[in-house]
């Protein structure tokens, strides 16, 4: 696919830039409903992360510990679904929810890319991929969600669905980038946007951005990403 094709296939309020983890703050805890509540008020596309639990249910939270989020130990492919909403509470006292959840509370009033996060333990690329496929079938306009993640073998899955796919790479696993010619975009760590190697990407691939945590930062880069992943100011200002 060209890159005005990409283009074309995405809601253009991508291109303002992504609300990392929901539109979070010092009592509005990430990823959490409030966060995403928050970004809709801003009209903010956000990002979110995805898991699934023990018994095949989607989980939207960064890590797979949920320790840092709610304060207690627990590892949330080990756990069911009832089990964490009936044990677990995020540090803003909301459940911690599903993405179906999520997909109810925005109605695609702002679009959201959302990452998929395999438990590498058991490598459950395949069937996390087809369970965030099926929550897929609620979205009417596909231009609505675009997929990312660390893991081609996730994102493969989602090949000729009409879906917006970005491989994420990092500093750590920059091998990865290799990969980009299998996906329509790429999501870099920021850092590697001040490399020649990286910038040229645009030309031919969307290119997404994070973690963008000032307008310093976002100006060392704005010229070489479609679009940014940023959390802590406001992108606007």
């Amino acid at each position: 696919m060209k890159k005005d094709e990409i283009i074309k296939n995405i809601n253009p309020l991508f291109l303002k830039g992504v609300a990392h983890r929901g539109y979070h703050n010092e009592t509005i805890t990430e990823n959490s409903l409030g966060a995403f509540k928050n970004a809709i008020t801003h009209n903010f596309a956000f990002e979110l992360d995805v898991h699934l639990t023990k018994d095949e249910k989607l989980i939207v939270s960064h890590d797979s510990s949920l320790k840092r989020t709610t304060g207690k130990e627990g590892i949330i492919e080990e756990l069911t679904l009832k089990e964490i909403k009936d044990n677990y509470r995020l540090l803003n006292d909301e459940e911690v929810p599903t993405l179906e959840e999520v997909f109810e509370l925005t109605k695609e009033s702002v679009p959201i890319v959302v990452e998929l996060k395999p438990y590498t333990k058991t490598k459950n690329y395949k069937v996390l991929a087809l369970k965030v496929m099926e929550s897929l079938k609620v979205i009417i306009d596909k231009k609505n969600i675009i997929l990312i993640s660390f893991y081609p073998q996730c994102l493969l899955h989602f090949k000729n669905s009409g879906f917006v796919r970005c491989l994420l790479v990092d500093r750590k696993n920059s091998r990865v980038y290799a990969l980009r010619y299998f996906f329509e975009g790429v999501d870099l760590e920021w850092q590697l946007l001040e490399e020649e190697k990286y910038q040229k990407a645009k030309e031919t691939k969307l290119v997404m951005c994070w973690t963008i945590e000032s307008k310093e930062e976002y100006n060392k880069i704005k010229e070489f990403s479609d679009s940014v992943t940023f959390q802590y100011f406001d992108i606007t200002k």
